[in-house]
């Protein structure tokens, strides 16, 4: 039998991203969703397109040799797809691990064979498998006389993936257009003797925390500052944004804090760390993805919380009397993305700002302490926005 991968997420990373480097490593591809339509397309399109957008002009790949099925009707072939696969991905966003959990927790426990199912989170948060990994191991979705041995059936590693995937299309149907760059690394330390999964486009390493913080940190905060600044002055694109020379310093020295800490922190090279910073100015600047404010800002209550891109740094510096300012500054631009249409995180966002104070939406949306230092650097920034929001 040849290789398979199943795949949760029938969205954009995973159709453009995940499952075209799987499938250039010679899987078969099986999707799992549960939205019909995705589902119902998948099962009625022998093939689609991912065209890679890059300075240096289009590639094309065309995916083939994929299934899909609906988990919310199929679980049961769910099962056995995965208790028969070599690897689960997933791209369904961090708040939708605890519902894929308990049909991958009974597949793990069905399987038999004698190498462990390799799973990997493809997720845009810090320890993305770990966090599935709980959610599986949990009673309710593995027999708990079974945990000590769920290492024979899988092995769980996380990974830090980067490739910016833009607003598609309105006709574009299964096809993806993405940015050509991408970085997909994977911590290879949990497949000991059994080796990793044989993925070429998969960077393995030893020691995955500094690839993590240092593309959150630069990437993601980069971005959604863009987008905030953006949004606040009228831009539509991220390049447009980025092409304003104020904006363009505002995020630059957001990067240069962020900077700070990754140096600092995990001991890359200043200069190593600053071409890295060019490079993703470049990248989240190109005109050619035509990505919008509204898109890359979408999400405004995950984006604020105490982990991520803005807070996660932020109380870090914070922790070490490192200056802040131009942090602080983006989170003052991520707190006034309120009641974007289609995007029910900045309704919910503009919910809290009306009906709480402001101590009260910091230690909420930001998940941060009184006691701590940044905590009462972040509550007059509410406060101001505060006052602003109708």
């Amino acid at each position: 039998m040849g290789l398979k991968a199943v795949h949760f997420g029938g969205g954009n990373i995973g159709r453009g991203f995940v499952a075209e480097k799987l499938h250039l490593a010679g899987y078969e591809m099986v999707f799992v969703d549960v939205m019909d339509s995705i589902i119902e397309q998948l099962q009625k399109t022998p093939k689609y397109t991912v065209t890679e957008i890059g300075a240096e002009g289009e590639k094309v790949n065309t995916i083939t040799n994929y299934r899909a099925i609906n988990s919310k009707t199929h679980e049961a072939d769910v099962i056995e797809e995965i208790a028969s696969a070599d690897l689960v991905t997933c791209a369904v966003g961090p708040n939708i691990l605890k519902f894929i959990a308990p049909v991958i927790g009974k597949a793990i426990d069905k399987r038999t064979q004698p190498k462990p199912i390799a799973v990997i989170a493809c997720e845009n948060a810090i320890g993305a498998t770990d966090t599935l990994a709980g959610f599986i191991k949990d009673s309710k979705n593995t027999p708990q006389d079974r945990l000590s041995s769920i290492n024979d059936r899988a092995r769980f590693a996380n990974s830090a993936i980067d490739r910016i995937v833009p607003g598609q299309k309105p006709d574009a149907g299964l096809n993806v257009e993405i940015e050509s760059f991408y970085e997909w690394v994977v911590d290879k330390t949990p497949f000991a003797e059994h080796g990793h999964p044989d993925v070429s486009a998969i960077k393995w390493v030893d020691d995955l925390s500094p690839y993590i913080e240092r593309k959150l940190f630069t990437v993601n905060t980069g971005h959604a500052a863009a987008a905030y600044y953006g949004y606040a002055r009228g831009k539509k694109t991220i390049d447009e944004a980025l092409s304003d020379s104020d904006i363009n310093k505002l995020v630059r020295d957001c990067l240069s804090e962020t900077s700070n800490l990754i140096v600092k922190k995990h001991g890359i090279p200043t200069d190593e760390q600053k071409a890295y910073v060019e490079k993703i100015i470049e990248r989240i600047s190109n005109p050619y993805l035509k990505d919008t404010v509204e898109r890359v800002g979408r999400a405004p209550l995950r984006k604020l919380s105490r982990k991520e891109r803005f807070v996660g740094p932020a109380s870090q510096l914070a922790e070490s009397g490192d200056k802040v300012d131009a942090l602080l500054g983006a989170i003052e631009q991520a707190f006034g993305f309120v009641d974007i249409e289609g995007d029910d995180e900045s309704a919910e966002l503009s919910k809290i700002l009306k009906s709480s104070g402001a101590k009260d939406v910091v230690g909420k949306v930001c998940g941060l302490e009184e006691s701590h230092p940044l905590f009462s650097k972040i509550v007059p920034i509410v406060e101001k926005v505060q006052k602003s929001v109708k």
